[in-house]
């Protein structure tokens, strides 16, 4: 069985988790990280050693880059050109939104998170927090205008590209700041919120 190591809170981790649950995938998960500690053992970093979540173990197998195990699972699962197409071309549609997820978005909605959650009020950087909200507005706007003629990223159906990217989303509609009204932005982000493994892995308290 599929054996993960991480912590469901953590965004990386949630990634691979809403894809076991597209897939039907049975794993075997271990808190790992964050309060549970553990990413410095020596043990740990055998297996991974940056020290970070996930790292997942198929057989012997050892994996880790959240992105990368989202691929292989597509790859290795019944079903998995589902979310990830077995066409080269259609899959540059997915792939492309899995980079700039990495590349793009990441950068302002992480820091967003350590100024709105992961700060206190007297650490607060208002001018760093506004910086990154408005960088994530532009990026956002990006998406908005990919989904004016389709209902997902890589076309008609859920793929890798909304899993990756299933967590930014979240946070961008859950955060206390003020958002422009994106209208396909919304209503994607109304279609994935229903899928069964969106509301199991995804929605929960941001931390």
């Amino acid at each position: 069985m599929l054996k993960i190591w991480g912590r469901t809170t953590s965004s990386n981790v949630q990634k691979v988790l809403w894809t076991c649950a597209e897939l039907n995938i049975a794993y075997d998960r271990v808190d790992h990280g964050g309060p549970f500690g553990g990413n410095r053992d020596p043990e740990y970093l055998k297996l991974n050693p940056n020290g970070l979540v996930p790292t997942v173990i198929d057989g012997d197998l050892v994996m880790w880059e959240s992105n990368t195990i989202c691929r292989y699972l597509c790859n290795t699962r019944p079903n998995g050109h589902s979310l990830y197409p077995a066409d080269f071309a259609a899959r540059t549609h997915v792939e492309r939104w899995m980079d700039w997820q990495l590349s793009v978005i990441g950068a302002p909605m992480g820091a967003l998170l350590q100024g709105l959650v992961r700060s206190t009020p007297e650490t607060r950087d208002p001018a760093a927090i506004e910086a990154a909200r408005r960088r994530a507005i532009t990026a956002w706007e990006i998406v908005d205008d990919a989904l004016a003629s389709q209902p997902y990223l890589g076309g008609d159906s859920l793929s890798l590209a909304e899993i990756v990217l299933g967590t930014h989303i979240y946070r961008w509609f859950n955060y206390p700041i003020e958002r422009p009204v994106l209208a396909h932005l919304s209503a994607w982000y109304d279609r994935i919120r229903e899928r069964p493994g969106f509301k199991k892995h995804i929605v929960m308290p941001i931390t």
